[in-house]
């Protein structure tokens, strides 16, 4: 009989959390737990918020059969330093609560973003390799969670393997991060004004700089990957698609949501989409959509920090290649799916 190996899924109510739940699903030889701060409503979910470390343990004292470790919980703070802080601290109690529970861990996978090679800083040079990037000075809570890991590994933890995404476009409602969820809220007030769907960031960044995204399904085939390979240990590996320039997706957007399409318009989402939230109410209203609040659907600011990057953002994807994962996804297609979906769950208006 092929051995059936048992997930934890941390932050299973986000953007990757809820791709990975599904995929895991999907695949023989898995079985798979929710853990989450926020109820799940899977079977066996765990809810525990992993900045109380007594929590923590005493949640995870019913997960001894734990063998996989997937860590995509989050949790933002207004400081650099606290994010570091408590972020650290999450997954050190988390770690210890297993560990308290006994349970036969083999692998953590660890997801981190572009900071990492520090983008939120200012330019770096493109493209991003695992290998060639120094770290810049801290405090960068990814440093902190990759040492940590390491630490224990050498300990005679768990292996551990790091999966770098950027810009992931999923379907969790409710999430800062999901940039489907900005575009798609942005067509669709567009479309009630009558506006065109113009790109809402400077002319140069809309013609002549490389970005790039993730898309969550494939990043959940990846991360299994990434918990069972032997070329995968004690490794970090990017993980994006092929990078674009925002002109040609903007058009193929415009093309797919049926909206007329304008040349650039420089603004800041966070401010000019601020009295919107009567016209969103109104949708909610007409169309029967999630009575999720205005200021949570939509994460304006976090737009604005990618339709605002002025310096290609790309990571190079040959060692994950050569480690042998190598399925990509039309970024554009990625997009449309995610917005379709939400539309779908009611989440988005059409």
């Amino acid at each position: 009989m092929a051995e059936t190996r048992t997930a934890l899924v941390a932050g299973a109510n986000g953007i990757i959390g809820k791709a990975l739940m599904h995929e895991l699903a999907a695949s023989k030889g898995w079985r798979a737990r929710a853990l989450s701060r926020r109820s799940h409503g899977s079977s066996q979910a765990i809810a525990a918020d992993l900045t109380d470390p007594d929590a923590t343990r005493a949640a995870l004292a019913q997960a001894r059969e734990i063998t996989h470790l997937f860590y995509a919980a989050l949790a933002p703070q207004q400081s650099l330093a606290d994010e570091d802080r408590v972020n650290g601290a999450m997954l050190c109690n988390l770690l210890d609560g297993l560990e308290a529970a006994g349970a036969p861990l083999e692998r953590v996978v660890l997801y981190q973003g572009a900071k990492v090679y520090g983008v939120h800083l200012g330019p770096v040079p493109a493209p991003f390799y695992e290998d060639e990037n120094p770290r810049h000075i801290g405090p960068n809570f990814y440093f902190t969670q990759e040492d940590e890991l390491r630490g224990r590994a050498d300990r005679g933890g768990a292996d551990w393997s790091i999966l770098r995404p950027d810009v992931v476009v999923g379907d969790a409602a409710g999430n800062a991060m999901n940039i489907a969820m900005v575009i798609g809220a942005y067509a669709a007030l567009c479309r009630v004004e009558g506006a065109a769907f113009r790109f809402p960031g400077p002319a140069h960044i809309y013609e002549g700089v490389f970005a790039q995204v993730t898309d969550a399904g494939a990043l959940g085939r990846a991360s299994l990957w990434a918990a069972t390979s032997d070329a995968a240990r004690g490794e970090a590996f990017n993980y994006v698609h092929e990078p674009f320039r925002w002109r040609r997706v903007w058009e193929k957007l415009a093309a797919a949501l049926d909206l007329p399409l304008g040349p650039p318009m420089p603004m800041r989402l966070a401010t000019h989409m601020a009295d919107k939230k009567p016209v969103w109410a109104r949708l909610v209203v007409e169309q029967g959509l999630s009575e999720l609040p205005y200021e949570k659907a939509v994460g304006w600011s976090f737009g604005d920090f990618v339709f605002h990057s002025d310096f290609d953002l790309v990571s190079d994807m040959g060692k994950i290649r050569r480690a042998g994962f190598g399925e990509s996804v039309d970024s554009v297609e990625a997009l449309i799916a995610a917005i379709r979906r939400l539309q779908e769950a009611k989440v988005l208006p059409f």
